[in-house]
């Protein structure tokens, strides 16, 4: 594998709009995983009331879940024909899911388009690898920032086009608007990104070990989400979360044992490797799985004894999310910028620190436009922080070679956290709900739980920063030669 030369100054200035265009590129399918999550989570309270469903929930899992048995097989395939190709093919199979989810007539064909969607999920692990070899050396951390810290314009563009659409179109205008976002996606990739040059020999794939995998982490999902109304200790919740993590557990030793694993996780016996997954998916997998509580609370209406949503429109809610929005775009690009200098546990302990004390502040401080405001500063704060480093830490944690085997691993792990905490979140907040309808509603009690719920994760998640040991710094990480920190 081979680097753009950065040593002819006559071809640095061309060679930097050409990677500057191929990180935007790369920047807005990544980027679309957020903008996906935020527009289905803002419109989940429609969805919620036109389908009359109590179970909206799996509006927000079923996707999560696809993209987890999906990654390992996607990265593998990756591997063996190129990442760029393999984004070509999912990001074609999300379109198809998006355009059956908005034309659903269902919940259930509604589901069906979510879930073919998720195909799309493991998207950032391939974009954030391809980084590791079309850029120079030096410049990898720089564009894996640039990458994460796209997250800002979807948060501050994503809620004023949530508004416009579900205010002017409904639910239906969001979910035709992911579509056209997909669309946008599949031809950046087709005209502006190049196909990475490495390439593994082609062996027979895991498959058996894959569907253990996935079919694990999505029964243990079920479980949990079942576990409020089953029952913790109901034989039939029992059965999906043991038995969904018998069958990781079977996948990890069968993948050990296999000829061609689908990953390699011998990786995973070195403490920077284990550490920095650790942390870095608890910390993301709070941060994002936790958004469903604040787009529940602001956008459900207030039904006295029913419902104590805060009954807003959405494009109330962008207004009232600027601020935050605009500190998202700052931190994260200042934070770029500090990881030259500082250690990037630093960061990314910070942002658990800030996220803790702003869910335990959040619990009495929700009722108001000033309050949303004012607690939103310090949850963005955090946003920037996080989305920043993790890329960074991922680069640092690894050497060239594990990159593309490193970020799917960090995806998946992310993946299956984040779907667990979404579910704890329901499960809390249906403790305290009430069914009108056929539809589900939520009571403060349930809220404020589902705070707390959010502030013990993340602590966690801190704590386990403290675990991982010195790195080498990204831009002393050469590309194909340099090795990770190893410890």
């Amino acid at each position: 594998m081979t680097s753009p030369d950065s040593t002819d100054p006559s071809a640095r200035s061309g060679l930097g709009v050409r990677l500057v265009l191929v990180a935007l590129a790369l920047m807005w399918p990544t980027q679309l995983l957020s903008l996906t999550g935020m527009l289905g989570g803002n419109a989940q309270a429609a969805v919620a009331l036109h389908f009359r469903t109590a179970e909206i929930g799996w509006f927000i899992l079923v996707g999560a879940l696809v993209a987890t048995v999906a990654t390992p097989f996607v990265v593998k395939l990756a591997d063996f024909y190129g990442k760029r190709n393999v984004m070509i093919v999912i990001t074609a199979l999300g379109l198809i899911g998006d355009v059956i989810a908005a034309l659903a007539t269902n919940y259930g064909m509604l589901l069906v388009g979510r879930g073919i969607a998720g195909f799309y999920g493991p998207i950032a692990a391939l974009a954030y690898a391809s980084v590791r070899e079309l850029f120079p050396p030096k410049q990898v951390g720089t564009a894996s920032g640039l990458i994460g810290s796209g997250i800002a314009f979807v948060a501050l563009g994503g809620p004023f086009l949530t508004g416009w659409l579900l205010d002017g179109y409904g639910f239906r205008g969001v979910l035709w608007s992911l579509a056209v976002a997909t669309a946008i996606s599949l031809v950046l990739l087709l005209t502006v990104v190049p196909e990475t040059p490495l390439r593994l020999p082609r062996t027979r794939v895991n498959w058996v070990g894959g569907a253990l995998l996935g079919g694990g982490a999505a029964a243990v999902t079920y479980g949990i989400g079942k576990g409020g109304e089953w029952g913790w200790t109901d034989g039939g919740t029992l059965a999906f979360i043991l038995g969904g993590l018998l069958a990781v557990l079977c996948y990890a030793v069968s993948d050990i044992k296999a000829a061609h694993p689908l990953f390699d996780l011998t990786m995973l016996s070195r403490r920077a490797v284990w550490t920095t997954f650790l942390a870095t998916s608890l910390i993301a997998a709070t941060v994002f799985g936790t958004g469903v509580i604040s787009q529940l609370l602001i956008l459900f209406p207030k039904i006295p004894t029913i419902s104590d949503g805060l009954g807003m429109t959405a494009t109330h809610f962008a207004i009232i999310g600027i601020p935050s929005s605009i500190l998202i775009l700052a931190v994260g690009y200042g934070t770029g910028l500090w990881l030259r200098k500082v250690d990037a546990r630093l960061p990314l302990g910070l942002a658990a620190l800030i996220a803790a004390v702003a869910f335990v502040v959040q619990q009495n401080w929700h009722y108001t436009d000033v309050q949303l405001m004012l607690l939103g500063i310090p949850s963005a704060i955090a946003m920037g922080l996080m989305v920043a480093t993790i890329p960074v830490l991922i680069i640092e944690a690894v050497s060239p070679e594990e990159q593309a085997t490193a970020n799917g691993l960090q995806t998946m792990l992310q993946g299956i956290l984040t779907a667990i905490v979404t579910q704890l979140v329901y499960v809390v907040l249906a403790q305290d709900s009430k069914v009108a309808q056929g539809t589900r509603f939520y009571l403060d009690a349930g809220y404020k739980n589902a705070m707390f719920l959010g502030a013990g994760c993340v602590t966690v998640g801190l704590l386990s920063v403290l675990l991982i040991p010195r790195l080498r710094r990204a831009q002393d990480v050469e590309t194909g030669t340099t090795q990770g920190a190893t410890s």
